[in-house]
């Protein structure tokens, strides 16, 4: 069974990655040098990777309390830029951080790739300025499970070079479990995939799970002001088809940092959908 992180609140939900404890998060500024965030966590010099070039590019960066996480980086060319992190076998999830700095490359179309973790693709025509915009930060999210030692995260070119500014793996811990079941009138399971993002000025966090038998699961972090989340975020989850039509959707804002889950127990949310 799949599983993202989400917090859910009032019908909210919202993605956001889990501290590790059985294994050491890693952090790694691409292409750069050792650094520490403005949230006192390290991040380690570039390593972990099969080839590719560094981006000199540091222009300013907005939408971000850490800048240089999203400056400079490594772009990929012939093989696929590939990152590998040898860990502990488990579920985990894995932050990457774009921002396309590069004038020539803020043009809708002009810096497009995908994303493969564990072999699989998470983020397809990736195109991070049509997302963000220029000189904007850009945080994408995903969870894998690991059963083979490392994690591998691969960097497919479709238009020009994939580049990365920085990754961030945290392992994820025992909590709650809320089952999402998606289903057609007359019981059919839902065939699609369910798109979660979270954003303010300050940050970008998104990402998608396809469902399996209609039904996808997501961890209920307690007491998510420990986490650092605290102002007004906008929501958006949404649910598309295979043919990439709209079936559900929940946009809404909300403030984490007044919340607390701590007596929450695992349970489940049925929606039933129309066909369209």
């Amino acid at each position: 069974m799949k599983r993202f992180l989400l917090l859910l609140a009032f019908g909210a939900l919202t993605s956001i990655p889990v501290a590790a404890e059985g294994q050491t998060a890693i952090r790694v500024k691409c292409g750069g040098v050792a650094l520490t965030d403005s949230q006192g966590r390290v991040w380690a010099a570039d390593y972990g990777f099969n080839g590719g070039n560094l981006s000199l590019t540091e222009g300013v960066i907005g939408g971000t309390m850490d800048p240089k996480l999203f400056q400079g980086g490594r772009w990929g060319d012939t093989p696929p830029l590939t990152y590998t992190f040898p860990v502990a076998n488990g579920s985990y999830h894995v932050n990457l951080y774009f921002a396309e700095s590069y004038p020539a490359n803020q043009v809708i179309g002009a810096r497009v790739f995908n994303v493969k973790m564990q072999g699989t693709t998470v983020f397809s025509k990736l195109d991070v300025f049509a997302t963000a915009g220029a000189n904007t930060a850009l945080i994408k999210g995903a969870d894998i499970n690991v059963s083979t030692g490392a994690i591998s995260i691969e960097f497919d070119n479709i238009a020009d070079h994939a580049k990365v500014t920085a990754i961030e793996i945290t392992q994820v811990t025992a909590s709650p479990i809320l089952t999402l079941n998606f289903n057609y009138p007359g019981g059919a399971p839902v065939v699609g995939t369910l798109t979660y993002k979270m954003s303010n000025s300050l940050i970008n966090l998104g990402g998608a799970v396809p469902l399996i038998n209609g039904q996808a699961t997501c961890l209920i972090v307690s007491s998510p002001s420990v986490l650092g989340l605290v102002g007004q975020f906008q929501v958006n989850l949404s649910l598309t088809d295979p043919a990439g039509r709209t079936l559900w959707q929940i946009n809404t804002a909300m403030n984490p940092s007044n919340l607390n889950f701590g007596a929450v127990q695992s349970s489940a949310l049925n929606v039933v959908v129309q066909k369209q």
